[in-house]
Parts: C-alpha cells; structure tokens; sequence
C-alpha cells in the first residue's frame, strides 16, 4: 500500500455486499429464488436497488404484499423501509395504494377462514402502522378501517378488546392527521366503550398511555384546548418506565404542546425538553421520532418567545425529515409549513420575507400534490403564505399595482382558509377566529376599515367565548382592532384601552422582555401623540427604553436550545416534578 494512504479508505467490499450487488446485477434471473432467503438478506437486496435508483423495479417488490409483510417484520431496518418505501411513491409507483386493495382482497378472500383472522389483523396493525408513519394517511386509515371490521368481528373478551384499542390507537392517529374529524369521533368512542368493558371486568394488565394522548392530539387538533389538556394529563399518569421510548416520547411532546397551548410555559418546557433528551438517545439524531419531537420543541419556544432558536430547531426538524422522507412527503410539507410561520414571525421587523415565502410555497405545492382540494391541511398553509404575501406588499411592492396584486392574492388564500375552517369546525372555533382575525389585519392593508373592524370583533368575541378574556390569542387580537383604531380610524380613546389591555394580558403570561410588547407601546407614544399627551409620551418613551434594554440582555443571555451533554432523567422523577408544579 503507499506510503500515507488510510487503510480505513481502501478497505475492500465484503463478500457478503459483492453477492448482494452481483444479486441485484441480475434481479430478475435470481427473483424466483429470493422467496427462500432470510427476511434480513432480501432486504439488503431491496435497499441495494434503493442505492442503485432501480426504483422500479423496487416498487414492484414492495407492491406485492406478501413480500411487504415479511420487509415489516424486519424491525432493525425501519429507518431504511421508509427511504426505500418513499423513493418509487415520489417516482409515482403508488406502492401505497397497491398495498391496501391487496391488504382488501387477501382479507375477502381469507374472510371463512378463523384460522387467518388474528394474522390478518396482526397484518393490519402492521401495515396500517407503518403508513402512518410514512406519512400516508389516507391509505393507513383505509387498511385500519379494514382491520378495525376484523376486530370487531372477533371481540369477545378482554385479549380481543386489548387488539381493538390498539387498532383503534393507530386508526384514530392517521385520522386526526388527515384530519377526518368525523372518523375519529366514531373512533375515539369505540376506544372509550372498550376501555369501559375492560374496566367492568377489573382488567388491569393494559396501559392506555398512547391512547390517551391519541385523544389529547384529537382535540387539540380540533382546538378544544381544555379537553386536549386533560387527556395530555390522562396520559402522564399512565407513564411508566417499562413502556417503550417511543410511548414516553409521544405522550410528554403531545402533553407539552396542550400545556403551551394553556399557557403553562414552565410545565411545557419540562416536558418537552424531557423528550427532546430521550428521542435523542434512544433513537438518536436521524431518526423521524427526533424529528418530531424537535418540531414541537420548536412550537415550544416559539410560543415562548425564543423566536431565533425556534427556527434553528425547525430547520434541523426540516433537514432530518427530507433525509428520511425525500422532498414530496406531507411529513415534509408539515415540516416546511412550521419553518416558514418562524420564519415569518423572526423577521417580521426586517420584512425579508423570502426564505419565508419559499417554504410556505413549497409546504402548499407539495400538500396539492397529495390531498384532495381544499384539504383541511391546506388552510394553515395558505394561511401562512397569505401572511406573508401581505407583508410583501406593504413593506416591498414597487408599485401600487403590484401592491394591490398581492393584497388581492392573500385575500384569496385566507378566504379559502377560512371557508375550509368553518365547514370543518364551524363558526365557534379558535382556528375559525384566528382566520377572521387575519382577513381584518388584510382588510386594514386593503383601507377596507369598516370591513376589518368587523372580522377583529368576530375574532375577539370568538377567542374570549372559548379561551377567556386573558389568554394570549385574545390579547392578540384585541392588539391588533387597537392598531386599526389608532392608524385608520381616528378613535385614539379606544385604541388607548385596548393597547392597555392587550400589554396586561402579555406582562401577565411572558412578563416585561416580551416581544410582542414593543407594538403596543409604539401604538400608545402614537395615541399619545395624536392626544397631545406630553406626560404620556415620555412615560412610555421610557418603558419603551427599558423594553430595549431587557430584549439585548435577553439577547445575550440566551443558551442554545438543546444541552447535548444532558441525558434524560428517569420518568418517574419527571412526573413528580410536574405533579407538584
């Protein structure tokens, strides 16, 4: 060997990887005699193919269903069954969709039999699994829809209840991801009526964690907040250390999302921090559970005002789910979407809103590529993007035309956002109220000011129904009606009380350094200036001042986000810590 050359680059292939590439030279002349080889080996067959982009080729494997079901069981290589499962679906080879009307007929056709029934269903739950996790929800609820039925056809003591929960767990996951509300709902009350029957019998070897916080992320996602909440709490008193990792981190990363959603900022950050340590060493840092978990960290300190680390946080989530998932994954497009909000949020004072925009755009072509139109999960994304064309248009547009252009094109996606929001979850909604409370922030840029204080006072008197008169989204809104007072309207009396209650609401949940606070006191040295009110206006010039100070000591005092030298703590220590908040 020469002089200086590593040995460690020149290392020759093994035998083992020269078979398996001689194998794959000629797939075709050997196909007939792979059905003899251990699960393990055909699978570094098909990850070869994956390598070489023989994709399809590939996919006709992965569509037979018999050679999938083996490819599951293969449980060491799951990150490597969704990269080499997504590459021929972005080739259009719907593997997916071949795999459910196969997962159909082998269930007809087996139907008589009651020897296959609990392999069919142990199938199900496989398979409906790992599309989930693929990111296919659609196709996972049809499977699991199609086990549930096989479930219930054989349900008559608590092991059969215990495999109906579990199927109704996976179900009711693709489906209030895919945001089948109506499907849930029938869901969630078949899992409660089994977990009764349970109950009745005095059966105590199941733990329903996972399925609790199921529930939780059901309602959340439907914003009932205070339900969401109970079922987070539900699920934290099930936690125990002998259920796998991926259990403990779903259930302390969906609790901490309904505690920021409550505002309790100091359980959330526990909670989630938790997760983050223990995704991080179970699974480690290329794994999609580290990825979702850094995607509600990120939510996490969004929400906390740590805006600059929220975005760090999300581009990693961004990064480690377009390794796995390719570029044209809904795992992706939802990981585009949270970037492009803290994006938008980070430099709404720069107003260079072009990374901003290039994600939400990205988040919207690839969701139009995979849901029906005007999908619910379209209307966070369109409504991010209208955000953003918005500020464009004031703070960019060369022209007025071009600014009424963009004006035109925002209230078009908020439009369709909100329609989307009301025949989903009707008028009495927080999504609902948020949406008529960006078509007011639009329609004062639009000078349509009758029109904005309409949708203002829609979106506050939602807010303050469903979430009481002090939580930050009613703050929000109530700041947002004062600025259309005070710069439009001419009515510096009532912006004055309204700026007033909206920093009570802010100090109170964030206290002084808070953000958000800086356009509420330049709102009032405006009022006060209309007013004439000299006194005013050096009081404020002052908090002000002191606002300045504390955001650049909070500037400078800021840690990183994630300590890689911390390991998680036992979870029974956790919860004592957060019972006792």
């Amino acid at each position: 060997m020469a002089a200086g050359l590593d040995p460690r680059l020149h290392r020759p292939k093994s035998l083992y990887c020269l078979c398996v590439a001689a194998v794959t030279e000629r797939f075709r002349f050997f196909k007939p005699y792979l059905v003899d080889l251990p699960k393990s080996v055909r699978f570094d067959l098909y990850y070869q193919l994956y390598k070489e982009r023989r994709l399809c080729i590939l996919g006709a494997e992965l569509s037979d269903l018999e050679t999938f079901s083996k490819m599951l069981k293969v449980t060491n290589r799951r990150l490597h069954l969704l990269r080499i499962f997504q590459a021929p679906m972005d080739h259009k080879i719907r593997i997916s969709a071949h795999l459910v009307i196969n997962y159909n007929i082998y269930c007809f056709q087996e139907r008589e039999n009651s020897l296959s029934q609990e392999k069919l269903i142990n199938l199900g739950l496989r398979l409906g699994g790992f599309l989930s996790d693929a990111g296919w929800y659609s196709e996972s609820e049809q499977v699991l829809l199609t086990c549930k039925q096989l479930c219930l056809a054989h349900n008559e003591n608590p092991k059969d209840w215990c495999r109906t929960l579990d199927c109704c767990h996976k179900l009711l996951h693709a489906q209030a991801a895919y945001c089948d509300f109506e499907g849930a709902a029938e869901t969630h009350q078949l899992a409660l009526e089994m977990i009764e029957k349970l109950k009745s019998m005095q059966y105590n070897n199941s733990n329903h964690a996972a399925l609790y916080a199921e529930f939780s992320v059901l309602f959340y996602i439907r914003s009932e907040y205070d339900e969401a909440y109970k079922w987070s709490l539900e699920a934290l008193r099930q936690l125990k250390s002998s259920l796998p990792a991926g259990v403990i981190v779903d259930v302390l990363r969906q609790a901490a999302k309904s505690c920021v959603v409550k505002r309790e900022f100091q359980k959330a950050g526990l909670l989630i921090k938790e997760a983050v340590y223990l995704a991080r060493e179970i699974f480690d840092i290329d794994h999609p559970k580290y990825s979702d978990v850094l995607i509600d960290y990120g939510f996490f300190l969004l929400n906390y005002d740590s805006i600059s680390n929220s975005v760090t946080i999300y581009k990693t989530a961004l990064d480690i789910r377009r390794s796995i998932f390719g570029r044209t994954n809904l795992h992706v497009a939802l990981a585009h979407e949270d970037l492009a909000y803290a994006l938008y949020v980070h430099e709404y004072s720069s107003g260079k809103f072009e990374d901003a925009s290039d994600h939400a755009g990205t988040a919207i072509d690839i969701m139009e590529k995979h849901l029906p139109p005007n999908h619910l999960m379209l209307a966070s994304a369109r409504r991010i993007k209208a955000l953003i064309l918005e500020e464009i248009a004031i703070d960019n547009a060369s022209t007025p035309l071009s600014e009424q252009n963009l004006l035109l094109k925002s209230e078009g996606l908020h439009l369709s956002a909100l329609e989307m929001s009301r025949s989903a979850f009707g008028e009495r909604n927080v999504q609902t109220a948020k949406h008529y409370g960006n078509l007011g922030r639009l329609y004062q840029s639009m000078r349509k000011f009758q029109e904005a204080e309409t949708m203002h006072l829609k979106a506050i008197n939602i807010k303050e129904e469903l979430l009481g008169p002090d939580d930050y989204e009613v703050g929000l809104s109530i700041g947002h009606l004062a600025s259309l007072y005070n710069f439009h309207m001419g009515r510096y009396r009532d912006a004055e009380k309204l700026y007033h209650r909206s920093i009570a609401i802010s100090l109170k949940l964030f206290g002084k350094g808070y953000s958000g606070l800086e356009y509420d006191y330049r709102g009032l040295l405006h009022v006060y200036s209309k007013l004439d009110d000299y006194e005013k206006i050096m009081e404020y010039t002052d908090i002000l001042n002191d606002w300045r100070d504390l955001r650049d000591r909070h500037a400078q005092s800021e840690e990183p986000p994630i300590d890689i030298q911390k390991h998680p703590q036992p979870i029974a220590n956790v919860m004592n810590v957060f019972f006792s908040m």
